[in-house]
């Protein structure tokens, strides 16, 4: 398997990762990692409590249906495929009790080509999640097995761990030291006298607990899709406690309180179809069935919260963006959506942004994170937002945005959200504010976008954008003064104050790393005046 650096535009940092390479691939390195304490397993979790972070499938597989046994051999994977397979995630997947056998000789297979270090199936993510599967799953097996694997099972899984918490401090990425921190800790708990693990495991979660989220409990990339994943992995390390009889720290339960707050003001009744941030189409079913079954209960009546705020009846919903850039290290997966907004009526989506691309190698990535591809202004074509690539090839931000002049006003009779934001102000002078009221008696969303000139005034062009789902029908009237838009449920009519106004296709990101065409509303025009407004109306028909 062929790992190439991603950058090298730093020489010193390069020659400094090839010695370090080379350093844990020595026979010192392993040495080292190899010293380890006896004890064999002292707790396995119930394997219902994986559910959290993993899809079982209701683990209908058999081992015998894959071919494995020498597959460690081949050169040709993906890096992707490679990844999965090592992970041993797969596990989850299959039902052991039928394949105790063959179990055991493919981790005994895997373990003779891969006991020592190795740059791609020791990455820390990829070990962390076998290290929590064969833990999880070892009850299918460890159990009935002789002693020599027993023996060799446990001291693979605790060089592993060694390994884990020499170099968890030297990731960048904040997830892979969640999913690291969740294997560390299992097992400090899983094997006897083995507490140092669980001492450093709990020393790292609390040093993310710290760092990572804002005062609201979201997380400080205003990311939702990082919100699940740090708050399953948060319940999985919580559940691993309460079943092992392992005293629960206060931080870890005031963690959870805070960031199910935000689960339920994001999530209580998303279908997991927001498109902001770093979001595509999120299954959420099985999470929130695995939360009732466990006694979690988060409540949150906010309107406002991480920089979203959503306002919604029984059968209305609207939710926008009003947050301002998060910090550069935090911004992997931003998109220059400010002021961007999604509108709801009896579950359909009428409006919607395209979502996200999340392969970081793809040309699309870049794309998915463009202000044309939110409902929202562009100013001259360009972002809101500038992105260049880091030491790990993820674009993050160049620039900063903030939004000011928040309003959020809710009752029965109208619905006010309003917001400014700067992003264009360095490089054209302007200002973007965007007001959207509802009245819900008439079913009318009435919106203003304005353009302020604070600087020397020029002519620039601008471009509105309003997304819809690939599903929607969508015409411009014979007199072309409206746009009809057709859901399965209801129809609806755009209008708009401006005379260049139409639909154009583009691609929709609602599934992971996926796309299909879609269409858009789309106002363009040239800043004529120092403050330009341009109002539009979305009614029910």
């Amino acid at each position: 398997m062929d790992y190439k650096e991603n950058s090298i535009n730093n020489p010193f940092l390069y020659i400094a990762k090839q010695i370090k390479k080379i350093y844990l691939n020595s026979n010192i390195y392993d040495t080292k990692i190899s010293k380890i304490f006896d004890g064999g397993f002292e707790y396995i979790p119930h394997l219902k409590i994986f559910d959290c972070v993993i899809k079982t499938n209701d683990r209908k597989h058999r081992i015998e249906d894959y071919k494995i046994e020498s597959v460690w051999e081949n050169k040709n994977l993906s890096k992707k495929d490679f990844k999965k397979l090592h992970s041993f995630f797969w596990l989850f997947t299959i039902d052991l009790k039928s394949s105790k056998n063959i179990t055991r000789s493919v981790i005994s297979n895997w373990t003779k080509y891969n006991h020592n270090y190795s740059y791609g199936s020791w990455e820390l993510d990829t070990l962390s999640k076998r290290i929590i599967s064969w833990i999880g799953n070892s009850n299918n097996f460890y159990h009935e097995s002789d002693e020599k694997f027993k023996l060799k099972f446990t001291k693979v899984i605790k060089k592993q761990l060694n390994h884990l918490t020499n170099e968890i401090q030297n990731t960048e990425s904040v997830g892979d030291k969640m999913i690291s921190c969740s294997a560390i800790i299992m097992g400090g708990l899983s094997f006897k006298y083995q507490s140092q693990y669980l001492n450093i495991g709990f020393q790292l979660l609390k040093k993310i607990i710290d760092t990572i989220f804002d005062d609201d409990g979201f997380p400080k990339s205003r990311n939702p899709r990082q919100l699940i994943f740090y708050l399953k992995y948060f319940v999985f390390i919580r559940e691993l406690l309460k079943d092992s009889n392992t005293e629960i720290p206060e931080y870890l339960n005031e963690i959870i309180f805070y960031l199910g707050q935000s689960f339920d003001f994001y999530f209580e009744e998303n279908d997991g179809s927001y498109l902001f941030n770093g979001s595509h189409n999120i299954n959420i079913i099985e999470l929130k069935k695995y939360f009732k079954d466990h006694n979690y209960k988060f409540k949150n009546k906010l309107n406002n919260l991480g920089g979203y705020s959503i306002l919604k009846s029984k059968k209305d919903k609207i939710i926008i963006d009003l947050g301002s850039t998060p910090e550069k290290k935090y911004s992997k997966d931003y998109q220059s959506g400010a002021l961007s907004f999604e509108i709801f009526h009896d579950k359909e989506k009428i409006i919607t942004n395209c979502g996200y691309f999340q392969n970081y190698d793809h040309k699309l990535n870049i794309l998915s994170k463009s202000t044309a591809a939110h409902s929202a202004l562009s100013i001259d074509d360009r972002s809101s937002c500038k992105f260049k690539k880091d030491n790990l090839s993820h674009p993050t931000l160049e620039n900063k945005l903030r939004i000011s002049n928040k309003k959020i006003y809710f009752d029965d009779k109208i619905w006010e959200l309003q917001g400014t934001h700067d992003g264009y102000l360095k490089e054209y002078g302007v200002l973007h504010q965007r007001n959207i009221k509802f009245i819900p008696k008439e079913l009318k969303y009435i919106g203003e976008d304005r353009i302020i000139c604070k600087k020397d005034f020029k002519k620039i062009s601008f471009d509105i954008r309003f997304h819809l789902m690939p599903q929607t029908n969508a015409i411009k009237t014979q007199d072309k003064k409206s746009i009809l838009l057709q859901l399965k449920k209801s129809g609806w009519k755009f209008t708009c104050n401006c005379e260049n106004f139409g639909l154009e296709t583009g691609l929709y990101f609602g599934k992971k790393n996926a796309y299909v065409e879609n269409k858009n509303i789309f106002i363009c025009g040239e800043i004529i005046k120092e403050e330009q407004v341009i109002n539009w109306e979305i009614k029910k028909i």
